[in-house]
């Protein structure tokens, strides 16, 4: 009873972790009052594109000297290209209205070629990302619950989106938000009554506007005077000539109470966490489904199967009798292609290997969003070192299934799935390229990437294939004939594309609404970071496809059909083809993308997570049903 008290307790501590904002190994900075505080850029997104740019692409101010962060892998995959900027803040100074660029009185001139892009980019809902100590800006939204007028005293709800709008379209006319209202929160850490205060920066808001340019007073040290909002007219932008731009900025300090380990609270909060308890319930819900099938009808139908096989003074009666027992001699029998089906389940093992590690450890928060790319470097490492498990899985079943060439089945394991999301991310990328956005990898870290494959991952995966071929092969039960029996005429309902759809739906209503919040994440540049619910949807997808790929098994030898391998495979991964589905729909009704090359981009990235998600999860039915079957021979007299 301890330990199961034990064990509820790091359970919750783990799921409290979804929601901490701690992370090992990430130290706070102590700001003095009037030290410096930099503001970088980051990029530019927008959801209805899907292409980053570097904030530089447009004609913003810039400090006499631009210097661009080294970034890690994972941040070059996703597009960051973190910048300096001409913003000058002090910690607990603030500004009232101050001129962004080095000549106060001399507005910045957009070319026509510039105003037509910055014209394009608001057209196409860019977002601005600053980051102040490693903070990312958001800007805070206000509104009512529900519009009701006539309950003027209800609370506000506030919420806050990441960084800033470029710009606004007003009938058909287009406006730059050209002045930001830096709102900066800080910390005030307690000390001793001799030292110096010291400042954490714990919240970065801002609120941009749009001001003519016209309509700001500046004097020669460069500060400026905003006028009144009744009587100041936005900044617009006209495609089609030159335009006089000034960028200005105000800061504000303000004290607060939150402290800096939670500093993350704002934009780790904005999904609705019932939500997710839902999702955990409906999951439960299928899981015990399933489990009642099980248990039902082949537990019971199983042990009466069994009882009757192994009666000895019945055994002709037995011998006419259709069912499983009858392909006992086939069941086992090697398929066709035995080296590809190896390869393929060896990927999904260093998938779901990748996978479990990955959640578990940015379960206990270490891979935070303050650790910019972290999650994606770590998720590319983990997949070429768990090439070993990879390989030993897929060599020993390769010897099971009858395989000698296990030079070529290792080296088969270590391209197959890596070459084909790298040659589908080559041609995504020259097409990024060909809009110049920062999304497209450089060459020199293609160049890194293939090293790593060719330098980690497939020595990894013919060391652990020399050590699974060299193992001894899975133990089967029962002997295969010589003559393959033949198999009889299936219902249309023993279809494999039927068996697909049937297969595939429980699994994936056990986990579509968590697929919502990572789909959300993914394509409408949103933090995600409920990895304690994630964790659990896993454990729950893992038990459910390996129940269902049991009873889609049982019934295929129950109709004497002993061709399982494959079948299972395909069959338990079912629920990508519903993964396929619900990213079409998700394309249709909540993105705005109408252009070619990101829609290109969106259903090229979809096909690569279809097909991961394809082999993750007939790996895992492939791998329970084999285990099902080994079983329920093993427990059956054979003559």
């Amino acid at each position: 009873m301890a330990q199961m008290r034990a064990l509820l307790l790091v359970f919750l501590l783990a799921l409290r972790t979804s929601y901490s904002f701690y992370v090992p190994g990430v130290a706070p900075i102590d700001f003095h009052q009037n030290h410096p505080v930099e503001i970088k850029a980051v990029k530019l997104t927008s959801s209805r594109t899907q292409l980053p740019y570097e904030y530089y692409s447009l004609p913003f101010c810039r400090p006499k000297k631009i210097e661009y962060k080294a970034e890690n892998l994972g941040e070059v995959l996703r597009g960051d290209r973190i910048v300096n900027t001409p913003y000058n803040l002090h910690m607990n100074v603030g500004k009232k209205c101050e001129v962004l660029c080095e000549k106060p009185n001399k507005p910045v001139r957009f070319k026509v070629t510039e105003s037509s892009l910055v014209v394009e980019r608001i057209r196409e809902e860019y977002y601005v990302h600053l980051i102040a100590d490693n903070l990312p800006v958001a800007t805070r939204l206000e509104f009512y619950p529900n519009h009701d007028d006539n309950d003027k005293k209800k609370e506000k709800e506030v919420q806050f989106e990441h960084g800033y709008r470029l710009g606004f379209i007003d009938n058909n006319k287009f406006y730059l938000h050209n002045h930001l209202s830096f709102i900066i929160y800080y910390h005030k850490e307690e000390i001793e009554k001799d030292q110096e205060p010291t400042y954490r920066v714990v919240r970065f808001e801002v609120v941009p506007q749009s001001v003519k340019y016209e309509d700001l007073k500046t004097d020669e040290e460069g500060n400026c005077i905003l006028p009144e909002a009744t009587g100041s007219l936005p900044q617009e932008i006209d495609p089609n000539k030159e335009n006089d731009v000034l960028f200005t900025y105000s800061v504000r300090w303000e004290g607060s109470v939150l402290k800096w380990a939670s500093r993350w609270d704002t934009y780790l909060t904005m999904s609705d966490v019932q939500i997710h308890w839902f999702s955990i319930v409906n999951s439960v819900v299928v899981v015990f489904f399933l489990s009642g099938i099980l248990s039902m009808i082949i537990i019971r139908t199983l042990r009466k199967d069994i009882a009757n096989y192994n009666r000895e003074d019945d055994i002709e009666d037995t011998m006419e009798e259709s069912g499983w027992k009858l392909v006992h001699g086939d069941v086992f029998r090697p398929p066709h292609y035995p080296m590809i089906l190896s390869s393929l389940l060896g990927s999904g093992i260093q998938l779901f290997c990748m996978i479990l590690i990955v959640i578990i450890v940015a379960m206990l928060g270490m891979l935070s969003p303050s650790s910019r790319g972290a999650l994606m470097t770590t998720a590319c490492f983990l997949f070429m070192f768990m090439g070993l498990f990879g390989g030993y899985f897929a060599g020993r079943l390769y010897r099971t299934l009858k395989g000698h060439r296990w030079r070529k089945g290792a080296f088969c394991t270590a391209t197959l799935y890596p070459s084909i999301v790298f040659g589908l991310c080559f041609v995504l990328n020259c097409f990024i390229w060909g809009k110049h956005s920062s999304g497209a990898v450089p060459f020199p870290t293609m160049l890194a990437l293939l090293c790593m494959w060719f330098g980690i991952s497939l020595p990894l995966v013919y060391l652990g294939y020399y050590f699974g071929f060299r193992k001894q092969p899975y133990d089967n039960p029962v002997r295969t004939n010589q003559i393959p029996r033949q198999v009889p005429e299936q219902r249309w309902y023993m279809n494999k594309f039927v068996g697909i759809l049937m297969a595939g739906i429980l699994p994936f209503g056990a986990m579509f609404i968590e697929l919502f919040f990572i789909f959300s994440a993914i394509w409408e540049n949103q933090f995600y970071y409920l990895f304690g619910f994630l964790f659990l949807v896993f454990i729950i997808l893992v038990v459910s496809c390996s129940q269902i790929s049991i009873v889609m098994v049982y019934f295929q030898l129950c109709a004497e059909d002993y061709r399982w391998w494959w079948r299972t495979f395909l069959v338990s991964g079912g629920s990508a083809f519903y993964v396929l589905v619900y990213a079409i729909f998700y394309f249709v009704n909540k993105l705005d993308i109408v252009e070619f090359i990101p829609s290109l981009l969106y259903f090229g990235y979809t096909t690569l997570m279809v097909l991961s998600f394809w082999l993750l999860t007939g790996t895992i039915g492939f791998y329970a049903a084999y285990m099902f079957i080994r079983k329920i021979y093993a427990a059956v007299k054979i003559d």
